[in-house]
């Protein structure tokens, strides 16, 4: 160690269990043994006043899981959390940073900061035991909570002071480092360079106790930097030891020359600070492992079941960019009162989705199922939100701009929630004409009325007139009710149409109000976007279809031409749901060259689309050996068996889409898989030089090289990704953005092809035992769904990051009526600009009532951000931070809410605006 002179040795023995909610069991079998365990924790303090403290693995979803089976606990509960015997905090569960989008990381934060707050106490450590790597922004993220210390297992290999070597990329000297973000906000890390059960099941038998304590402290000694050795009591579902103790006292009379402390993390932490005479390394950014040899990163997670994936990219989305930004923005207009208990409500249950062994996929197969229902219930309360949010919004806006149209006029508003101006295709269902149950009319006569109504003869129309291109599906007759708030529910019958239509540059997070009308003109006659018989473009893209289904796609402004995108790749997967590990030299089965079917499917003003179907043939499985190797536990990396003689059908659907305005090509993918133990990956070589790329993360555009580390030796180096990957030379770029496809791979293949997997279909949970998990092979129907943005220069400057963001969030739509209104038919609730700045969130704060803006810096250089909330404000306007405190007032332009900031590099800033108490 650091300080290997004649100053004492501490040993900090930390109690602990780390609790995986749900994992190799199903999340109530867990349930079962964490209400044994806490019983037995609250009696052994209870007992043995030496048994001091207990920390409570950094998540209040403990507390709700305890007390929810024994309600009849909680003020002993209570008792010895507020007397610090049990430390809770700071998150709401161990989620997967990765995994989880930028708001929900701060959700948690937030929610379990808030679960805390009754017991007026909380352990202000970063602590992130198992997080499958570290997100580069946990630094700044921390400081922002008052947490200045980040504990964490893995993303850095520790050399130990004989073997230093500082300030090497993801290397650090001593298992104590100094962790700095992309920001330069820098932490104090903690690595558990031995895991955190280093200090499990202490014996109390001396001569137990001597050959335990030799080895572990010099085990730990190895890497440490001080003299202050960090012991953890405890591993996964470890029921507590209740000799605790009696142990200590052991080991102190057995090593003299060591201090052995029952501690906790506040203390450790402050004698190691205390302790420090030797500087830490400093390790920059992300912590993913990357000098290792490549094969125990469990990266793959990001690929195991898709589908729960993609079900958490829809259900955060609707959370954090549709649903809280509508909430907030009618209550700031004082149109509704802000649902933070539905919203509370629909996030815990997501969360619950959030921890590392569940939205990586790496469990049993009942916790897989368990999660689709959560994610549904999430969805449904999320759904409502908007659907409350969006009618009182639109009930406020001022249609009568549509009455010189005639009464049957029928108004549409069109929301985009997104932080950037927005032109996409919609689809709207309007009710053309309704007759009630309780109107009195005969059941077969109100039938009649419905179907009777005519649906031709209209046009629609935007808020200035215009006309506007759509296409019409008569839906026929419908059934439907409300639901008042003051009466039973009113069913009725309707007459139902469905339009379809490219609502225009719909501004940042503002409303356009459309309307369809009887008579008008019709929409001006624009050109097809076909312009061949296997071709589309608009003025900002061309794309031919190749034989084989591949695209080439020319970017008009530069005259840069992708070609080959758009390749099936399928390989063997004989690993499992952490990691991929492909049969050794088995070579890769791809579509290029496979002749496709290929027809136009789509040919209107606003958007072409064909549809492509490729009639393929893959292996049924791996082969005999591999069940033989799973059922000994053969190691992944070892394992020899190849892919099945047998073939299956593998027929994959791909509509490939250009809008009218679009700056990306859409495709959706659907297939229905009938392999086993296989990859699907979609390849877009993008024939860029470049050494770097860059990918979405946390409040973060990564950088991360092409080429691993020296020390890699996996085939395979995949990636995380949140919204998109890209790669750039500078001068050009592509973009590939996706909904919920969180795993990608720069090839080094020459041409530095982008590779993001569809699929990938295993067999068993693998990690510490034999655990066949037949539902991640993902059998049946699936869909993907991906953008292709070619651009100019860099990605957040020239708004291809933006496009790729607001590709991630649907306009919301909604009918309403022909009305006065104080809402404008055309309404920005934010005006705001700032070059390579992403807006990240609008919500209003559980403990002021204010209104909350979240945005961040894309780039490693400061920017200037310039905001107009269109609120009726008090004039308080502050930075704030992820816990929606104020940091410091903000001067506001005007006497109105308008405000100026210059964000730093890669930071995330927030701001607080202080609502008119009318509107409260």
């Amino acid at each position: 160690m650091a300080n290997a002179d004649n100053k004492r040795t501490t040993a900090h023995i930390i109690s602990h269990t780390h609790w995986d909610r749900e994992w190799y069991l199903p999340y109530e079998k867990h349930h079962v043994r964490l209400i044994a365990l806490m019983d037995s924790l609250m009696d052994t303090l209870e007992k043995d006043t030496e048994y001091r403290s207990f920390h409570l693995d950094g998540q209040t979803i403990i507390i709700e899981d305890y007390l929810q089976v024994r309600p009849e606990q909680r003020e002993r509960l209570e008792k010895w959390i507020r007397e610090g015997r049990i430390l809770i905090g700071p998150w709401y569960v161990l989620q997967d940073a990765f995994l989880t989008s930028s708001e929900a990381n701060v959700r948690n934060l937030q929610i379990g900061h808030k679960d805390a707050a009754p017991y007026n106490t909380i352990t202000k450590v970063g602590y992130f035991p198992d997080t499958f790597g570290n997100i580069g922004q946990a630094p700044q993220l921390m400081l922002q909570a008052g947490i200045d210390n980040a504990v964490f297992g893995r993303g850095v290999k520790p050399t130990g002071f004989n073997n230093e070597v500082s300030d090497a990329a993801y290397e650090s000297s001593f298992s104590e480092l100094i962790w700095e973000g992309p920001d330069g906000s820098r932490v104090l890390g903690i690595l558990f360079a031995n895991w955190y059960s280093n200090g499990n099941e202490v014996p109390a038998d001396e001569a137990e106790a001597r050959e335990y304590w030799e080895r572990k402290l010099a085990d730990a000694g190895k890497y440490a930097s001080t003299g202050q050795l960090l012991f953890m009591n405890g591993c996964d579902h470890q029921p507590i030891q209740t000799d605790l103790p009696e142990a200590i006292r052991t080991a102190r009379k057995l090593f003299p020359d060591t201090d052995f402390v029952h501690s906790n993390f506040t203390d450790y932490l402050a004698a190691l600070r205390s302790s420090l005479d030797t500087d830490l390394s400093v390790v920059r950014g992300e912590l993913r492992s990357q000098r290792t040899d490549g094969w125990s990163t469990l990266v793959n997670t990001a690929s195991a079941r898709v589908y729960l994936k993609q079900m958490n990219q829809a259900g955060q989305t609707i959370l954090e960019k549709v649903a809280e930004p509508l909430a907030a923005f009618a209550h700031a207009a004082g149109l509704a009162s802000y649902p933070h208990h539905l919203l509370t409500y629909a996030w815990k249950t997501l969360m619950q989705n959030h921890p590392h062994d569940s939205i990586c996929g790496c469990s049993v197969d009942e916790v897989h199922r368990e999660m689709v229902t959560r994610f549904d219930k999430s969805r449904h309360v999320a759904e409502t939100i908007v659907d409350d949010s969006k009618h009182a919004l639109a009930g406020a806006v001022d249609t009568s701009v549509f009455e010189r149209f005639g009464q049957d006029a029928l108004p549409i508003v069109v929301f985009n929630t997104t932080g950037w101006a927005k032109s996409a295709v919609v689809d709207v269902e309007l009710d053309v004409a309704r007759v009630y149950f309780r109107d009195g009319i005969g059941f077969n006569e109100m039938t009649r009325m419905m179907k009777a109504v005519d649906v031709t003869g209209r046009t629609l129309v935007d808020a200035d007139g215009n006309a506007v291109a759509y296409t019409m599906e008569d839906l026929g007759l419908q059934f439907g009710y409300d639901l008042p708030d003051d009466k039973f529910r009113q069913p009725y019958w309707a007459r139902r149409v469905r339009l379809t239509f490219e609502a225009s540059v719909a501004p940042a997070i503002g409303l356009h109000a459309y309307a369809w009308v009887l008579g008008a003109a019709g929409a001006a006659a624009e050109a097809s976007l076909v312009n061949g018989p296997r071709s589309m473009g608009n003025a900002k893209l061309n794309v031919e279809i190749a034989e084989d289904g591949t695209l080439t796609v020319k970017d008009l402004a530069s005259g840069r031409t992708y070609s080959d995108l758009l390749i099936y790749e399928d390989t063997g997967d004989i690993g499992n749901e952490y990691m991929y590990k492909q049969p050794d030299n088995e070579p890769a089965l791809t579509t290029k060259g496979l002749a496709a079917e290929i027809r136009l499917i789509e040919d209107n003003a606003y958007r072409a689309s064909f549809e492509i179907v490729h009639r393929w043939s893959i292996p049924a499985s791996a082969d005999e050996l591999f069940e033989q190797e799973k059922q000994e536990a053969v190691y992944y990396p070892y394992r020899k068996a190849g892919r099945s003689k047998e073939m299956v059908p593998f027929t994959i659907r791909t509509v490939v889409s250009l809008e009218r305005s679009g700056r990306g090509v859409g495709i959706r993918t659907t297939f229905d898989n009938q392999a086993k133990d296989h990859r699907v990956r979609a390849l877009f070589p993008t024939d860029l030089t470049a050494s770097v790329h860059r990918a979405d993360a946390i409040f973060e555009v990564a950088v991360r090289s092409n080429e691993p580390a020296a020390e890699w030796e996996n085939p395979s180096n995949t990636q995380h990704q949140q919204a998109f990957a890209d790669v750039s030379d500078g001068a050009n770029g592509l973009t590939i953005a996706n909904k919920g496809l969180n795993e990608y791979e720069v090839l080094r293949d020459g041409r530095n092809t982008i590779a993001v997997t569809l699929l990938r279909a295993c067999a068993e949970l693998g990690d510490w035992g034999v655990f066949p998990t037949p539902e991640a092979q993902c059998l049946g129907e699936h869909a993907a769904e991906l953008l292709i943005v070619p651009h100019q220069g860099d990605g957040a400057a020239n708004g291809a990051f933006a496009e790729a963001y607001q590709y991630q969030t649907p306009l919301t739509t909604v009918q309403t009526g022909v009305h006065a209104g104080t809402l404008a038919p055309t309404h920005v609730f934010l005006a705001w600009e700032g070059e390579g700045i992403a807006f990240s969130s609008a919500k209003i704060a559980d403990a002021t009532g204010d209104l909350m803006l979240r945005w961040f810096n894309l780039q490693p250089a400061a920017a200037e951000l310039n905001a107009q909330p269109n609120v009726d404000a008090a004039g308080a306007v502050y930075k704030s931070d992820v816990l929606e405190r104020t940091v410091e007032r903000i001067a506001a332009e005007g006497g109105n809410a308008a405000f100026a900031a210059e964000l730093g590099p890669c930071e995330i800033f927030t701001a607080g605006i202080a609502i008119a108490q009318s509107n409260k």
